[in-house]
């Protein structure tokens, strides 16, 4: 039996007033043209101290079905390892990505629960080169400020969204971007509608395999993520039907901001379904 979208579209963003608006201001910029790296606010909880002791078992087989406080999952594909983790209440995927090759690693919205996230960073992939934040909506972000202070990585989102994040991104990331962390390769794909500045990144392993697409809350099984009105619902379908649908394959894995993965073949047949849904 298939879930309607409205049930698996992310939570409504918080009131206004319950999320820190910060300027995105830039002290220097690099020779192309983006801002150059900067250091990662401080955080007083994390600032000299010692990093939490928070013992994490990784399990396998990997289902992609994860739960708040269970445990991480593995997924091993060609020269990447990739893990699941949930957190909070919300159910919140977080992401990290790390070269074999180089032990380098990418994380993928650091959304809440800073112990158990930078626990997973400093057993499984300490030497985060990278870690970005799909959208502005607070529950990807919560842990943001203590993951940066703990890790000292660069973040990075896109300029649409970067103004609501608690630290200043150190790299503003637009349509058709590349971010490399080792021998890995992300292309960023910009999907407006859940939110103006949304991210996706596609990774397609060394051997040519299937393409891992973590969406954030742009698509999930059953659905688009949630959008404010017609207007930019019909911004986001486009976008996903002309940036993903109509250039990956059936068989790419579709890793969501909440909840369980998918592939573009199971969703596929339910996109007039969707559009004709509207928001």
């Amino acid at each position: 039996m298939r879930v309607t979208a409205h049930a698996l579209r992310a939570p409504r963003r918080p009131e206004a007033g319950h999320i820190r608006e910060t300027a995105c201001t830039y002290s220097t910029v690099a020779s192309n043209g983006r801002p150059a790296t900067l250091a990662g606010t401080p955080s007083p909880r994390y600032s000299g101290k010692a990093l939490p002791d928070v013992d994490l078992t990784l399990d396998q087989p990997y289902t992609g079905h994860v739960t708040p406080g269970s445990n991480p999952q593995l997924r091993k594909v060609d020269g990447a390892r990739i893990i699941k983790m949930s957190v909070a209440a919300g159910d919140n995927n977080v992401y990290l990505i790390e070269c074999t090759t180089t032990g380098q690693a990418l994380l993928i919205d650091a959304a809440n629960e800073p112990d158990r996230v930078i626990a997973l960073v400093q057993q499984e992939a300490p030497e985060i080169r990278l870690v970005v934040t799909t959208h502005r909506h607070i529950d990807h972000w919560w842990a943001l400020e203590d993951v940066v202070a703990a890790t000292g990585a660069p973040t990075a989102a896109h300029p649409l969204d970067a103004d609501a994040l608690p630290v200043t991104p150190s790299r503003l990331l637009t349509d058709g971007d590349v971010i490399s962390v080792g021998t890995l390769t992300f292309e960023v794909i910009h999907l407006s509608g859940h939110t103006p500045g949304s991210l996706a990144l596609a990774f397609t392993p060394r051997d040519g395999a299937r393409t891992h697409l973590f969406t954030g809350d742009s698509l999930f099984p059953g659905g688009v993520g949630k959008t404010a009105d017609a207007e930019t619902f019909a911004t986001l379908i486009a976008d996903v039907e002309t940036k993903i649908f109509d250039r990956y394959p059936d068989d790419t894995v579709v890793y969501p901001g909440h909840g369980d993965d998918t592939t573009l073949g199971a969703e596929r047949p339910h996109l007039t379904e969707w559009r004709e849904r509207g928001w």
